[in-house]
């Protein structure tokens, strides 16, 4: 038995999170992008160090740590900037991520939690690519009920992300998360049934 590698992926407010939870409480082992990033951009870290150097002591806050809200106003309007932060931080992600599947056991799944997967073309690095899919109406409600956005700044984030289209067509597999929470958890199981056979 091999270890399977599978990149999971959505649309913000599609509902990946839940899935990624449910994949973990099957037993996969979970690494998650959003939060090695945060951990290789911590206080001492080589990563912290890199991008002070690039953009300057003002993009640290008073506790020493990373000022994101102040570094995303310099980079999310300048693609230059942008580029540069991405070439200093995915690297570090991919390693950290890379060191968390190496220490998983042989026949584990290992769900990697990937946001941008579709947006910075990683589906060729997984064995299976699983996509949380909602509709686009679906999603709007979500992040404004839920997540208390405003309509504006739902469709913007949505709109700065890869379009339902582009991350299907990538898919191997498609989790419907149209409907209530407790359709999601049948669907999650059958997929890990699956995963764990297919090795």
């Amino acid at each position: 038995m091999t270890r399977v590698k599978v990149g999971l992926t959505g649309g913000i407010g599609a509902g990946k999170s839940e899935v990624s939870r449910l994949f973990a409480e099957c037993g996969a082992v979970i690494v998650d992008a959003d939060r090695i990033a945060r951990e290789v951009v911590a206080p001492g870290t080589e990563g912290l160090r890199a991008i002070v150097a690039e953009f300057g002591e003002e993009i640290l806050a008073r506790d020493g740590t990373l000022d994101r809200a102040r570094l995303g106003s310099l980079v999310f309007s300048d693609t230059e900037r942008l580029a540069a932060l991405n070439a200093l931080v995915h690297p570090l992600v991919a390693r950290r991520s890379a060191e968390l599947e190496q220490a998983a056991d042989r026949d584990a799944v290992v769900v990697h939690d990937v946001p941008l997967l579709v947006e910075n073309g990683l589906a060729p690095l997984y064995d299976r690519v699983v996509v949380v899919d909602a509709s686009p109406a679906t999603q709007l409600d979500r992040l404004t009920r839920l997540r208390g956005m405003s309509e504006s700044e739902a469709r913007s984030r949505m709109a700065a992300q890869a379009d339902r289209a582009e991350r299907l067509a990538v898919a191997d597999v498609v989790i419907d998360n149209d409907g209530p929470l407790e359709a999601l958890e049948p669907q999650v199981r059958e997929v890990w049934e699956e995963l764990r056979g297919g090795k």
